[in-house]
């Protein structure tokens, strides 16, 4: 069984930059590929961005391209979601989620998880 733990979110103005972490319970990190998701109120759980074991690839959903950033650091057991330029719209609970089989073509959807966090808040005020 392995626990994530998000932190990092917060209440931001427009513009503003927020990095999120996912600290990982489990030695053998680096034998899960991550995702991080979002859910806003009243609307379905969204894809956010993946990143592989070793953190050589990363993937985003279309829209948060540019502004959004994934990466790992595997000593540390522990993800990072660097968010720029936020806009209220990014408004939502964000969750990490940890998959110990490579996701592939599937990395964006949330079958392909064995773990998830709690999510943490991230608020975005106009």
């Amino acid at each position: 069984q392995v626990q994530l733990v998000e932190s990092g979110g917060g209440l931001v103005q427009a513009g503003d930059s927020l990095r999120l972490s996912c600290v990982a319970s489990t030695r053998t990190f680096a034998n899960y590929a991550m995702g991080w998701f979002r859910q806003a109120p009243g609307k379905e759980r969204e894809f956010v961005a993946a990143i592989s074991r070793s953190g050589g690839s990363t993937y985003y959903a279309n829209s948060l391209k540019g502004r959004f950033t994934a990466s790992r650091d595997n000593a540390k057991n522990t993800g990072y979601l660097q968010m720029n330029s936020l806009k209220p719209e990014d408004t939502a609970v964000y969750s990490c989620a940890a998959a110990l089989r490579d996701p592939g073509v599937y990395a964006s959807t949330t079958q392909a998880y064995d773990y998830w966090g709690q999510g943490t808040q991230v608020t975005v005020s106009s």
